[in-house]
């Protein structure tokens, strides 16, 4: 089984930076994409993020292009989300999932077979 370990959520002044780490493990198939969602308290959970590890190719929702980073570190088994320029409206609970094959293009960028990991709150002042 697929197994997902979340880290790095905490308290972030509004401008500010955090890094989440998903720690990976248990895939059977050598192409998978590992994305990050995010709910926030009274709103539906969102995709936010996405890498293939076929070709690297990353995927973002509109809201957080250019602030956030999607980037794997194969050899760690590790996929992490950097987070620049964090606003209010970031504040969630942040979930990476784990599907076989590649992202899909279109948020939330994986199926819904896909294996979700325990959340790190991510938590933003203004």
């Amino acid at each position: 089984d697929v197994q997902l370990q979340a880290s790095g959520g905490g308290l972030v002044q509004a401008g500010g930076s955090l890094r989440l780490s998903c720690a990976a493990s248990g895939f059977t198939s050598s192409d998978h994409a590992i994305g990050w969602f995010r709910q926030a308290p009274g709103k539906e959970r969102e995709g936010v993020a996405c890498i293939s590890s076929s070709d690297e190719s990353t995927y973002y929702i509109a809201s957080v292009k250019g602030r956030f980073t999607i980037s794997s570190d194969n050899a760690k088994n590790t996929v992490y989300l950097q987070m620049n320029k964090l606003k209010s409206e970031d504040t969630a609970v942040y979930y990476c999932a784990a599907d076989v094959g590649d992202c899909v293009v279109k948020a939330p960028f994986l199926g819904i077979s896909a294996t979700l990991g325990q959340g790190t709150l991510v938590t933003v002042s203004s």
